[in-house]
């Protein structure tokens, strides 16, 4: 009448325990080095629970989820409610002032989305040149170089629309280059610039913004850049309504049910069903192993194009920018301002670049939400 017990022991394969070894590097990354624990640590206890076998957290019957991920990742992540509402809680934690206060750093934060395209185009060449070996597409590619912006939840939300199968690698990739930065974006810095350039003095003190130019960037950005790029309308909608909020004045409690409560509940949920669907047998293949290359090529092709683009303003430009705040055109915010804030004060203890690479970094949350945007009218 009963069945005999086993345990699930006999059932590890070599792939499950590489894979827990990864989720071990991932928790290990969040805790000891505080590499954006908040991500880092459900992500990999994710990675974790879904590479023990036979729990089932990840189990469907004829489509219809069963599991707990499972119903966790069909409900927020293939309806793509998660990452929508995430840019909601976003826009209530940010603070537009900087951009405002000096709008040409918005042509910083463009210019870095050049990783995106530039990463694209070299997927869509390795794909073509190995199709029997990589199944790497035009929508596998703008999946891959959608990394290169730097925004986790815009990498998520593309990626579930345009090639669901890699889902797991981009955002793991997205995210954990995102914690990152501090490693990855030094080098390149001072490869492209000089002692004298990264020393160059900015005026800490910005102009004032007013309340009303407060109030009014959420609302005219959205209906500019969605008349422009209507795909980009659930997360520009969402991340300039969740500012508006803020700024308004009038809607405290809902600004920080947004910022605060609402935002934890959602990332928790992100970053478990988002480990829960790097499996090893999802995960282990070469297809993973090239995206997680190309998102270093992303990465760091983003950060050369911004300083790159900061240096030729400055070519045109009287009052000179210190070239490293365009490497805060990244969407990682605000990781990459910090990077530029500490590199600043090593080669000028005067500098204080922070506010000043705030604004190309809140830039490049637009930039990559724009251009995943653009990717969706294309391709979607």
């Amino acid at each position: 009448m009963f069945g005999l017990y086993t345990s699930a022991f006999g059932d590890l394969t070599w792939g499950n325990i590489v894979m827990l070894l990864i989720a071990g590097l991932l928790i290990y990354l969040g805790i000891a080095r505080k590499m954006e624990p908040l991500l880092l640590v459900p992500i990999g206890f994710g990675v974790l629970l879904i590479n023990l076998p036979l729990g089932g957290l990840m189990e469907f019957v004829d489509g219809e989820p069963i599991g707990l991920l499972a119903r966790v990742f069909q409900g927020g992540i293939t309806t793509e409610l998660i990452p929508a509402f995430i840019f909601l809680g976003l826009g209530a934690l940010t603070d537009f002032g900087p951009l405002i206060a000096n709008p040409k750093t918005l042509i910083l934060g463009a210019g870095a989305q050049f990783g995106v395209f530039f990463a694209f185009l070299v997927a869509l060449l390795i794909g073509n040149a190995f199709p029997d070996f990589l199944a790497i597409g035009v929508k596998e590619a703008a999946a891959i170089g959608i990394i290169g912006g730097a925004d986790g939840p815009t990498t998520v939300y593309l990626t579930n629309r345009l090639a669901p199968d890699l889902i797991g690698v981009t955002a793991v990739a997205a995210y954990t280059y995102m914690a990152l930065v501090p490693i990855i974006q030094p080098p390149i810095i001072r490869l492209l610039t000089t002692k004298k350039e990264r020393a160059i003095y900015m005026k800490p003190q910005m102009k004032p913004v007013s309340r009303r130019q407060k109030i009014l960037f959420p609302v005219v950005t959205a209906v500019i850049i969605i008349l422009l790029v209507p795909r980009s309308a659930p997360l520009i909608g969402m991340f300039m309504f969740g500012n508006l909020l803020v700024v308004s004045g009038v809607t405290d409690r809902l600004a920080d049910t947004a910022a605060n409560a609402f935002m934890n509940v959602l990332t928790i949920l992100l970053g478990l069903s988002i480990g829960a669907f790097m499996s090893a047998e999802a995960f282990l293949k070469a297809d993973s192993l090239v995206v997680l290359g190309l998102g270093v090529v992303a990465f760091s092709t983003s950060t050369a194009a911004g300083v790159l683009l900061a240096k030729l303003m400055n070519v045109f430009s009287k009052e000179k920018i210190n070239p490293m705040i365009g490497a805060a055109g990244l969407s990682a915010v605000p990781m990459a301002s910090r990077v530029v804030q500490r590199m600043g004060q090593q080669a000028n203890p005067r500098n204080f670049l922070l506010m000043h690479a705030m604004g190309p970094n809140i830039a490049g949350v637009i930039g990559t939400a724009t251009a995943a945007g653009v990717f969706l009218g294309i391709l979607g």
